[in-house]
C-alpha cells in the first residue's frame, strides 16, 4: 500500500470546527489519512517536509465551466453584462470539437490542482450537433490522467434562437436526446462510493435555456438513481426578469413547482434571492455553489453568503466559468469570497476559518461527499500543501493559515494530494507536460477564436 508523511507540518487547517494543528504529521496510507499526530514513528514511501508549511484540505470546486478556458478575455465581452456576453460566446463555442474539450478540462483542472484544489464539477451544457465524440467520456479522461476526483454534470439545453432562447440551433438538444443521454451516462460512470472519484450530477442549464418540462423530468430521473441535480439559478436581475415575463413567477418558484428543490439540487450563484426564497433554500436544504469572482466580472451582484449561513444554507465556493472569470484560481476565489462578503456586510462578515469552510466541506457535501473536505484520520486523502517560507508572506506569519487568504500574490500550492496520490508535486503537475498542454491549449483556443470569428 503507498503510503505518504508529510512530517512537521507548521499549521494543519483540519476543519472549521477542528481548527489547527501545529507542529503535525500527517501519514496517508492508501487513499486514506491514517493518522495525524506529533512525531510520528513510521515508515513511508513517500516522505515531504512540512516545515514551514500549511496544510489545508484539498478545495472543492462547485461550478466550472471547463471549456470557456479557450475564450477567457476576449475583448468584445470583456464589459458585458451576462445576457450580452453568453450571445456573443455562443457563436465562438458552436464550433468546439472532441479534441478543444479535452485539452480544456486538462487546462482548467491542471489549474484547479495547482491552486489545492481536488474534487471538482463542471457544468457542460453546451453539445453541437456535430461533435466529433462523446463528451463525458472525454472529461472523465482528463480527470483520470491527472488524477482530479471528478463529479461532472450531464448539461442540457433545449431552447434554441428559434424557441425564445439565446443559443444557436446548432448547440441544443431534443428532450428525448437529453434525458437517454442522462440515463446513460449515470449508468456508465455514476459511482455512488464514500471515496468515488466519479459522480455524475444532472444540470439543465438554466430556467431561460430549458423548459419546465425538462426540469421536472430531470428531476425524477435523478431521483430514480440517486443523483444530484444542478442549474444556474438567479444569478441576475434579468433573469428573474425573463422568468416573470415568460412563467408568471420569480425563478426559484419555477424551481418549486419543477421538484427542483431539496439537500440533492444545488444552484449556482443564488445572488437575486429574497428572504422568504433564502428561507425555503433553508427549509428544503437546498445548496448554493457561490461564484464571488464571476459575479464581480459581469457585474451581477453580491450573493447574500453573511445572510445564508445564519440560516443553515449550506454554501459552496466556486470559480465559474473561466470565461467569466478568466482563471481556475480556487485559493484566489477563497480570498474574493472573504473580501467581497466585507463589502456589503463589513469587516466582521466573516472570516478566514468561514470561506475555507465554504471551499473544502461545504462544497463536499454539496457534492455529496462525506469522506471529502477536512482532515481528520479516515477520512479521504485529499489535501494541499503550501509553501509559506516565501517573500509574500514575509511580516504575515503570526497567522500562517489566515496568511493563505490575506497575503501572497502567487496561489500555486507546493503539493497537491488526491485519493493518496500526489497530483502536483513541488507546483508541477506530475501527469502532463505543462509547456505542451500550454502549447496545445494556445494553438486550439487560436484555431477556435478563428471559426468564431473573432477579429484580433
Amino acid at each position: 500500500m503507498n503510503t505518504v508523511l508529510i512530517k512537521q507540518c507548521s499549521r494543519v487547517f483540519q476543519s472549521a470546527a477542528k481548527g489547527v494543528l501545529k507542529d503535525s504529521d500527517i501519514l496517508i496510507e492508501g487513499n486514506i489519512i491514517k493518522k495525524i499526530g506529533q512525531n510520528l514513528d513510521v515508515q513511508a514511501d513517500r516522505v515531504i517536509d512540512g516545515r514551514g508549511r500549511v496544510v489545508i484540505p484539498g478545495l472543492v470546486n462547485s461550478h466550472h465551466h471547463f471549456y470557456q478556458t479557450f475564450t477567457r478575455n476576449l475583448p468584445a465581452v470583456q464589459n458585458a453584462e451576462l445576457f450580452e456576453w453568453l450571445v456573443y460566446l455562443y457563436d465562438i463555442w458552436k464550433h468546439l470539437d472532441i479534441e478543444s474539450v479535452y485539452n480544456s478540462s486538462l487546462l482548467a483542472m491542471g489549474e484547479l490542482l495547482k491552486t489545492g484544489c481536488t474534487c471538482a464539477t463542471d457544468h457542460h451544457y453546451l453539445y453541437p450537433r456535430d461533435i466529433d465524440g462523446d463528451i463525458m467520456a472525454t472529461q472523465f479522461a482528463a480527470a483520470d490522467k491527472l488524477g482530479m476526483r471528478f463529479s461532472p454534470t450531464r448539461g442540457s439545453m433545449s431552447l434554441s434562437k428559434k424557441d425564445g432562447g439565446l443559443p444557436p440551433d446548432t448547440v441544443v438538444q431534443d428532450e428525448k436526446t437529453i434525458l437517454k443521454d442522462s440515463e446513460r451516462v449515470i449508468k456508465a460512470y455514476h459511482d455512488p462510493d464514500d471515496f468515488s472519484m466519479k459522480k455524475i450530477v444532472l444540470a439543465p442549464c438554466s430556467p431561460f435555456s430549458v423548459t419546465e418540462q425538462l426540469m421536472k423530468d430531470s428531476a425524477a430521473l435523478a431521483r430514480e438513481y440517486g443523483v444530484r441535480l444542478h442549474t444556474h439559478l438567479a444569478e441576475t436581475r434579468d433573469e428573474n426578469e425573463f422568468c416573470l415575463q415568460v412563467y408568471g413567477r420569480r425563478p426559484l418558484e419555477v424551481m418549486a413547482d419543477c421538484d427542483f428543490l431539496g439537500e440533492d439540487v444545488f444552484f449556482a450563484h443564488g445572488v437575486h434571492f429574497n428572504d422568504e426564497e433564502l428561507d425555503l433554500l433553508a427549509h428544503t436544504g437546498t445548496h448554493i455553489a457561490h461564484c464571488p469572482t464571476s459575479n464581480m466580472r459581469l457585474g451581477s451582484g453580491i450573493c447574500r453568503v453573511t445572510e445564508m449561513i445564519p440560516r443553515s444554507i449550506n454554501v459552496g465556493l466556486a470559480v465559474d466559468g473561466s470565461a467569466s472569470n478568466d482563471s481556475s484560481d480556487m485559493l484566489g476565489e477563497v480570498r474574493n469570497a472573504l473580501m467581497l462578503q466585507r463589502v456589503h456586510y463589513g469587516a466582521s462578515a466573516v472570516t478566514t476559518a468561514d470561506v475555507l469552510k465554504l471551499g473544502t466541506e461545504n462544497g463536499a457535501r454539496l457534492l455529496g461527499y462525506d469522506k471529502v473536505g477536512r482532515l481528520e484520520e479516515g477520512m479521504a486523502a485529499d489535501l494541499a500543501v503550501f509553501n509559506m517560507d516565501k517573500l509574500e508572506y514575509a511580516g504575515a506569519l503570526s497567522d500562517p493559515v489566515a496568511a493563505l487568504i490575506f497575503s501572497g500574490y502567487n496561489h500555486e500550492a507546493e503539493y497537491t494530494i488526491v485519493n493518496g496520490k500526489i497530483a502536483v508535486d513541488k507546483g508541477k503537475l506530475t501527469a502532463v507536460d505543462e509547456e505542451e498542454l500550454k502549447d496545445s491549449c494556445m494553438r486550439l483556443s487560436a484555431e477556435l477564436w478563428k471559426k468564431g470569428g473573432v477579429q484580433l
